[in-house]
């Protein structure tokens, strides 16, 4: 997870495949931040989830929140950009984690009410996205090309 307020820097995720990244943006403050979630429930790992809360949907998405508002972002001017939850496992995937990744990231976000502007979930292959602290703009890398999203 990270945040930021500083217009002179880009925010990256790198190779998600399961794993889900929410990208959020304030124009209001020029702040925004990526949140990297690698499991949607810390109850497999609670150990490591009181170390490392921002790798659980379940945790890491109410830090991220706080972090959030604790650089002056408001809720009704947060805009999300969800991206991940790919099957990259060959064959069958009896865990199905970047299904259940995706649907409890989306529930979360429907939940607290957060303004999620564009999904690009599922599929098969990894994405990287980086988020320009500037401009709030999202750049989504995957092996189907490079497309860029406006988050003002």
């Amino acid at each position: 997870m990270a945040v930021s307020n500083n217009t002179a820097t880009t925010l990256s995720t790198y190779a998600l495949g399961s794993c889900i990244a929410v990208i959020a943006y304030d124009t209001g403050c020029n702040c925004g931040g990526i949140l990297h979630v690698m499991l949607p429930e810390a109850s497999v790992s609670p150990t490591r989830a009181v170390t490392q809360p921002a790798m659980f949907a379940d945790t890491g998405l109410p830090l991220f929140c706080k972090a959030l508002i604790g650089l002056k972002a408001e809720r009704s001017r947060l805009k999300l950009f969800v991206a991940g939850g790919a099957s990259v496992l060959a064959g069958h995937d009896p865990f199905r984690i970047g299904e259940r990744n995706t649907q409890f990231t989306l529930n979360f976000l429907a939940e607290n009410r957060l303004n999620v502007i564009k999904t690009d979930t599922g599929g098969t292959f990894n994405r990287t996205v980086h988020l320009e602290m500037s401009t709030g703009t999202v750049t989504l890398v995957s092996p189907n090309g490079r497309s860029t999203l406006s988050l003002c």
